[in-house]
């Protein structure tokens, strides 16, 4: 499926405003390893919006990417991420796309509503859009996460988009999950039974799963990686 997924397109796909060039974009880690994010305060919402606003002004972006299979420690703000009873779920399984609120997110390919929901928990997606795709008879799915509450108002199930549609907005720290606004952008083999919601983060005990049914975005998006 990697090797179908990263051929589709020669170019690469965007899922957000097709005017932001990607000389604008620079890359970002959310890691536990950065120490950067040591110094503020991860459960507010206004420090994560200042430490981005920052960190493009300084880099002369308008768009921060990353995080694919990434660990990070932010999700111990939330008992959603970290119940007692289980095992904590901190490895990232979609790439996000750090810009501001209100920014156009864009359909990948052409595909359909396949279902949408407001996933209100603490640190979660808000406002979630997943799209259905099937091409040369392989299905697959992806899911945007962190839109405005505009975004999933009067969606029809099994509504036809196409490829560069606009089908939301970013939505703010209020709607989004109480993060500094992004996308979450994240593919899917299986969807299984899920509507509106998919699992953003694994632990590491079903990490092996969760690689091979969400495959890395960027076969498709082709973001400028620095290795």
């Amino acid at each position: 499926m990697n090797n179908f997924l990263e051929n589709l397109q020669n170019q690469p796909l965007q899922v957000i405003d097709s005017t932001i060039s990607y000389d604008d974009y620079v890359q970002i880690s959310i890691s536990s390893e950065n120490e950067a994010l040591q110094k503020i305060d991860v459960s507010s919402s206004d420090e994560w919006e200042t430490y981005m606003s920052n960190y493009l002004g300084d880099k002369k972006a308008k768009v921060a990417f990353g995080g694919y299979l990434e660990k990070r420690d932010i999700y111990k703000r939330s008992t959603y991420f970290n119940d007692s009873e289980a095992e904590e779920r901190n490895i990232h399984l979609g790439i996000d796309l750090w810009c501001d609120e209100k920014t156009k997110v864009l359909a990948v390919l052409d595909g359909e509503i396949h279902s949408y929901a407001n996933n209100k928990n603490h640190g979660d997606y808000g406002p979630t859009i997943i799209l259905k795709h099937i091409i040369e008879e392989k299905t697959f799915y992806s899911l945007y996460g962190h839109l405005s509450l505009a975004s999933i108002e009067g969606l029809e199930i099994g509504k036809k988009v196409h490829k560069g549609e606009v089908i939301g907005y970013l939505g703010g720290a209020n709607v989004n999950g109480d993060y500094a606004p992004h996308l979450h952008f994240q593919l899917i083999i299986d969807v299984e039974d899920k509507k509106g919601d998919y699992p953003g983060v694994s632990s590491e005990a079903k990490l092996e799963f969760y690689k091979k049914n969400c495959p890395n975005p960027n076969l498709l998006l082709k973001l400028p990686y620095e290795i």
